[in-house]
């Protein structure tokens, strides 16, 4: 009944050191070893100078660890972070100094904010030229010190089996996030005898369980609630926890929904799935039946703004609120007044299914009536759910759905920020639970979708998947289409075109008098640049060339470029609940 997306079994710990390791060698020759026995196979990167010698490690230990070189630090960061997602382990990324930290905090940014583990390794100056204003210098410690929970600076070669055992556990401690270690290049040469650590980090390393008695008030809760309901976030992919999940919402008779990030948490066909809510791609009814449970079960979720619809559901006051986190402090940041389960999600669930009072049957049955009236709402009259496609144009909604029926059942997506995201949250079907859908939501950035491909498909080698992204997008990461070629990829790429900034267009459109400024770039031939890239590329104009597009990649998966023309926004809304208001005069901008 309950089943679940297989996923990459967690790392081992390693029970032997990496064959042929001298006695002596550099501190670069360490770095590589002790990532192989921590049961690291791929890194991300681009070069630099000051990590020459760190590549010449590389080159000794092809067989043991796969290097794969990005084109920007910012998408290889990018892969990193759809790495540790789509595999449940640490991504590991490397940079140099200079434009190469620079352009990784962007990156990290997206993978802090997701609660995601990597490890960024970047070389920096030798010490020796430290305040000296050599070339590419900076404060690497200062510049991540937003972005990692966990940042050192390596000062001799000695140090750097431990420090990389320390920065892997550090990652997937806790709430899990970045880490950064960094190396000066006079350390990657330095002659060392220091052996690699065994080890390999297991995510989640700990499973706490909460106190006793919150879980014994919890459970009273949840038990005398009529209208109970569960928002779901990535903490349970992180901890596995889908299972216990959708047994506890069966005992309970609850509601499941979940954050984008949460996508997949429960099985597609869960009776008590009411899809994503929020304000960004939820579907009115499940938003409405959120606002009117009468207790709240938060589970591994941030519980934001955007997640709640702007503290609406649920309210942040007047109904119990419940929140599992694995981090203590965490809990109650967003609803002060809830009651704390601080733990692993799955040991909680878990210990709350143990205490819970079961519904009986006849209860159950009216519970569910409820909760799949909600799911089947339909969308707002602003946004009709189907229209035929005009002068080539053809409805994002209807794209997802062709996508998705033309490809095999859980076949793993990924979806840009724009208009990808709400309509792959509300129209992409799975069938298991388990984290197959990667979306960024952490900051929300552009341009992740084509290289966070990438990612993906190294963590799930030889699986087809696909990647939605837009035409703003496409244009800040369109360089990764030649490392997806070079790797001969099996991913199926969607473009959006609509020739704008769109979103930010819509929110000139609602809430600024429909003044647009700076959001209407000129427009790039997009099929042309992927087939440079040696992609095959083709442009759709019409729904049966989309479906005809997607049966051959089903049938023959490789690297393939569709471009889409879709209408605007402002003419087609995606589901963003805020803008329905907004369409019907509400001017005042949703709280994020």
């Amino acid at each position: 009944m309950y089943d679940v997306q297989p996923q990459p079994a967690p790392l081992a710990p390693a029970t032997a050191e990496p064959a042929d390791v001298p006695d002596e060698r550099r501190g670069s020759d360490a770095l590589v070893d002790t990532l192989v026995a921590a049961g690291v196979t791929t890194l991300f990167g681009v070069p630099g100078d000051t990590g020459v010698a760190l590549y010449d490690a590389l080159y000794r230990r092809t067989d043991d660890i796969r290097h794969v070189l990005a084109r920007d630090e910012r998408h290889a960061a990018a892969m990193a972070d759809a790495y540790a997602r789509s595999g449940n382990r640490v991504g590991v990324v490397e940079v140099s100094s200079g434009g190469g930290t620079t352009y990784a905090v962007g990156g990290l940014g997206e993978a802090y904010a997701a609660g995601v583990p990597v490890l960024l390794i970047t070389s920096d100056i030798h010490a020796a030229s430290r305040g000296t204003g050599a070339l590419t210098e900076i404060d690497q410690v200062a510049l991540f010190s937003a972005v990692t929970k966990w940042t050192r600076v390596a000062e001799s070669a000695d140090e750097l089996p431990e420090l990389v055992t320390q920065a892997l556990a550090a990652a997937v401690s806790g709430r899990p996030a970045p880490v950064a270690l960094i190396v000066p290049e006079n350390v990657l040469d330095e002659p060392t005898r220091a052996r690699p650590v065994a080890g390999a980090p297991v995510l989640p390393p700990l499973r706490p369980a909460a106190p006793a008695d919150a879980v014994a008030e919890a459970s009273r809760l949840l038990s005398q609630a009529r209208r109970p309901a569960v928002l779901a976030g990535s903490g349970v992919h992180l901890s596995q926890a889908w299972g216990n999940l959708e047994r506890l919402a069966d005992a309970l008779g609850a509601a499941v929904a979940t954050s984008i990030h949460g996508l997949g948490a429960v099985r597609g066909d869960c009776p008590w799935a009411i899809g994503v809510v929020g304000n960004n791609g939820a579907l009115p009814g499940a938003n409405s039946l959120m606002q009117k449970a009468d207790a709240v079960l938060l589970v591994g979720t941030r519980a934001n703004a955007t997640d709640t619809n702007s503290w609406t559901g649920p309210a942040r006051d007047g109904v119990p609120v419940i929140q599992i986190d694995i981090d203590p402090a965490r809990v109650g940041r967003n609803f002060p007044g809830a009651l704390a389960l601080p733990g692993d999600a799955d040991t909680v669930l878990r210990q709350l299914l143990d205490a819970v009072t079961p519904i009986d049957d006849a209860e159950r049955a009216a519970r569910l009536t409820a909760v799949r009236a909600a799911a089947a709402a339909p969308a707002a009259a602003a946004r009709p759910e189907r229209r035929t496609e005009t002068e080539g144009r053809l409805l994002p909604d209807e794209v997802v759905r062709v996508v998705c029926a033309g490809l095999p059942a859980d076949t793993p997506a990924i979806a840009d920020p724009g208009t990808p995201t709400p309509n792959v949250a509300a129209y992409w079907r799975r069938q298991r639970a388990g984290r197959t859908v990667v979306v960024p939501r952490g900051h929300g950035p552009m341009g992740y979708a084509i290289p966070a491909a990438v990612g993906v498909a190294m963590a799930r080698p030889g699986v087809p998947l696909v990647s939605f992204t837009a035409d703003g997008s496409f244009a800040m990461a369109c360089g990764e289409l030649e490392t997806v070629s070079r790797f001969a990829l099996p991913v199926l790429f969607v473009q959006f075109t609509n020739h704008s900034l769109g979103w930010i267009k819509m929110l000139q459109h609602l809430y600024t008098g429909r003044r647009y400024f700076g959001v209407d770039p000129g427009t790039i031939d997009a099929v042309a640049v992927a087939r440079a890239c040696g992609v095959e590329a083709h442009a759709v104009r019409s729904t049966d060339e989309l479906a005809a597009h997607v049966a051959d990649f089903a049938a023959r998966p490789r690297p393939l470029y569709l471009d889409v023309e879709v209408p605007h926004m402002i003419d087609y809304m995606p589901p963003v609940p805020a803008w329905d208001r907004g369409l019907a005069g509400d001017a005042e901008r949703p709280v994020y």
